[in-house]
């Protein structure tokens, strides 16, 4: 048995899962080390701010505080926790490939600061067999540190609601490391589900791509609808009205954010690109904002109008705009109107105007994240291009384009 200052150190501690993780694990008395490089988020969190939106997260932020979380940006910390959760998963670069290089150099940068006696747990998703690899690097010369893979499945923006309510998976190597992994996440939810590293490396991606295949599924048949003038949200009434084998089917909308999209490209490279479902999902979900905008074409002039996107963010409530295709539609809109603007009510940056500003100034207004404030807007007569079908067309005095 060694000594350790702290029970848990999250690396990624700043984070949309880093940070809620350790709220979680602070609330049930856990002495939490959160660490980060980003030295302006923790400057919120010091003030007891949230630095994104998290249902519920800054009251569990102000009951911890000074007490049982703590907050550093210093790599040499990590040594001195007994079990350290990393929520940086593998990334893809601009051909969609894994850079599994970039982990393997995160492994060696991390090792100088690891030491015997520690459990390490991946969170974040990674590239199958990437738990085994880290491991192998780092017990060359610690023997007695252990590696577990326990992946997250958090809806942005609901985690501290859904870290107590969704099973955790859990996987490792050896007995202890398990054990001690299982006892961790009992603390949050005694909903516990044992696998293997692989298999729960392609849990993890095998879910993100099956919700990014079913919204590709939806996406397509509003495509189809579309090219042969039926009102999809007819159709999509007459699917689900009191059918219970259609229940999980989801509306059409853009499909993007930080996971589903990677995840699928880390699944096809793994699969030597045979994953043709997931090929085909990225087609339909990445065209969608290209086939919204070539269907206004073939009715409007659009380089004579001012086209507005309102909701920037990856989806809606949320404050996240990593991925997200409104800022992929705005590329497209830049070439084919005459001005763009933007607004989102969650997201501050450059350039963004209010709402209501951007309503006035525009002809079109295109509608990429559905936030909950948006659907009692009066958009005063202006065409608005509702993919979501969540506008009621007589409410917001606008002219629906679907």
């Amino acid at each position: 048995m060694r000594n350790f200052r702290y029970d848990v150190a999250i690396i990624g501690g700043a984070g949309h899962i880093g940070l809620p993780l350790a709220l979680a694990f602070a609330d049930q008395g856990k002495s939490v080390l959160a660490h980060d490089i980003d030295a302006a988020a923790f400057e919120t969190i010091a003030a007891g701010k949230m630095p994104f939106m998290d249902a519920g997260s800054e009251e569990v932020l102000q009951r911890v505080l000074g007490k049982s979380l703590s907050l550093s940006t210093d790599c040499a910390a990590i040594a001195e926790a007994e079990i350290v959760i990393i929520t940086i998963g593998t990334p893809v670069d601009e051909h969609l490939n894994p850079q599994y290089r970039s982990m393997k150099q995160f492994a060696n940068s991390l090792a100088p600061h690891l030491r015997d006696g520690q459990l390490v747990i991946f969170r974040s998703t990674l590239y199958p067999s990437s738990t085994e690899r880290m491991r192998e690097v780092w017990k060359r010369n610690l023997p007695e540190l252990e590696v577990c893979f326990c992946p997250e499945r958090i809806a942005q923006g609901h985690a501290m609601e859904e870290l107590h309510a969704l099973p955790q998976i859990v996987s490792g190597f050896e007995p202890w490391a398990i054990d001690k992994a299982k006892a961790l996440f009992r603390l949050l939810t005694p909903l516990v589900v044992e696998v293997n590293p692989l298999e729960a490396e392609l849990t993890k991606l095998f879910t993100n791509s099956y919700r990014y295949i079913q919204f590709a599924a939806a996406n397509q048949f509003y495509m189809i609808a579309g090219d042969y003038g039926a009102d999809f949200k007819e159709i999509y009434r007459a699917m689900t009205y009191e059918y219970p084998r259609m229940r999980d089917f989801p509306k059409a909308g853009f499909a993007s954010g930080p996971c589903l999209f990677k995840d699928t490209m880390q699944l096809s490279a793994f699969t030597n690109n045979r994953f043709f479902l997931g090929h085909n999902a990225m087609l339909i979900n990445e065209g969608l904002p290209n086939y919204l905008v070539e269907k206004v074409k073939a009715k409007h002039d659009l380089s004579r109008m001012t086209s507005g996107i309102l909701g920037m963010a990856f989806k809606a409530d949320c404050d996240d705009k990593r991925d997200s295709l409104a800022y992929k539609l705005r590329k497209i809109l830049e070439i084919e109107s005459r001005e763009v603007y933007c607004s989102d009510c969650h997201i501050h940056e450059e350039g963004f105007i209010g709402e209501e500003e951007m309503i006035d100034k525009c002809d079109i207004v295109f509608l990429g994240a559905m936030h909950q404030r948006y659907r009692s807007l009066d958009f005063k007569g202006k065409i608005v291009v509702d993919v979501w079908d969540a506008i009621d067309e007589a409410a917001s005095h606008g002219r629906l384009f679907r």
